[in-house]
């Protein structure tokens, strides 16, 4: 190669170094701003079918669907206290195609929990919002020989380890509030942990469980029909629905407040406008009135807009008001 054929080469390289800039935005940008979804959704639920869970999702998928024109599968995977369902999103490619209902357990309880989790509660993932609320249930098995929930505490001293109360899972809300419940009434009760709490429902009707304090859903069918006995609410003040009901603190319990809260997260790491189109959009989702009635039959309550600083700062809150709790009562999962 001679002098001048060099030389232009060389002043040549800014051009070219200039004009591959310009082609890779000009490439790059589609990719970064393409229609989102590109193809299939799939929801994560950390607990069995016919859960509370499960019950947040499927409406989701059906209206979410409809949208956007792309298959949405809800996919249950039980086990591990939700940590199961949370590891798979918190590993996912981070493109918002898959999500994960998050709830007490795989999101605030598990870091507490779980020795060695397999994924790191506060950063794995991308809060969306809040979806829904519920109160808990205090209910026993008719085999109970209580109709108050002072009854039960005056039952479960004299019978000390005892009685048997279930829950969906260990480090599920139903298992920590049994745990508060334990130590505020200055009672001892045996867990007894389920894959979902269809399955504990089961052994509750046929009085192999003595009680639970769990989601309303799965349990108000049969607390109406008579084949199970409402003690308390789990809320600092009755529940519209239920309003003859006494929360537990009045039934008293000082102290003793639990809220169950379900949410939409994806994978860290998802571009924004994904996070704010699946925002948007769950958001109008869940102002519906037959998502609302699809929650309400589910024990729930569909929220207001959360945006997803304030998911995250409730998910944070959470794990640290349930660290005392698993802290004071020794519970932890190899």
């Amino acid at each position: 190669m001679d002098y001048s054929q060099s030389h232009l080469l060389h002043c040549a390289y800014p051009l070219i170094g200039g004009l591959c800039a310009v082609l890779t935005l000009t490439i790059a940008k589609p990719i970064v701003a393409a229609e989102y979804p590109q193809r299939p959704l799939r929801i994560l639920t950390p607990f069995s079918a016919g859960s509370t869970t499960d019950i947040v999702a499927r409406p989701l998928a059906v209206k979410l669907s409809e949208a956007w024109g792309q298959p949405v599968v809800v996919d249950n995977r039980a086990g591990a206290g939700g940590s199961i369902a949370a590891e798979i999103v918190a590993k996912a490619t981070p493109d918002g195609h898959t999500l994960l209902i998050g709830a007490t357990g795989p999101n605030a309880v598990n870091p507490s929990l779980i020795k060695n989790l397999a994924y790191d509660s506060q950063r794995a993932f991308a809060p969306i919002t809040l979806t829904s609320t519920n109160n808990l249930l205090l209910v026993v098995s008719l085999s109970v020989p209580v109709k108050t929930v002072r009854e039960l505490i005056d039952l479960a001293k004299a019978k000390p380890g005892q009685l048997r109360f279930a829950s969906p899972g260990t480090g599920s809300s139903p298992h920590l509030a049994g745990e508060l419940f334990k130590s505020l009434a200055g009672i001892d009760m045996v867990h007894v942990p389920y894959k979902g709490s269809p399955q504990y429902v089961i052994d509750l009707l046929a009085a192999r469980i003595d009680l639970s304090i769990g989601a309303a859903g799965p349990v108000l069918p049969h607390v109406k029909s008579g084949r199970l006995r409402l003690l308390g609410v789990s809320a600092g003040k009755r529940d519209p629905a239920l309003p003859d009901v006494p929360t537990i603190i009045e039934a008293g319990v000082p102290g003793f407040e639990v809220v169950g809260w379900y949410g939409l997260l994806t994978t860290a790491g998802t571009p924004a406008p994904v996070v704010r189109k699946l925002h948007a959009e769950v958001v109008r989702i869940l102002a519906l009135p037959d998502v609302k009635t699809i929650y309400m039959h589910g024990g729930m309550e569909a929220t207001a807009s959360s945006s997803p600083t304030e998911f995250d700062a409730l998910i944070r809150s959470e794990r640290d008001k349930w660290a005392k709790v698993i802290k004071a009562a020794g519970i932890r999962i190899e």
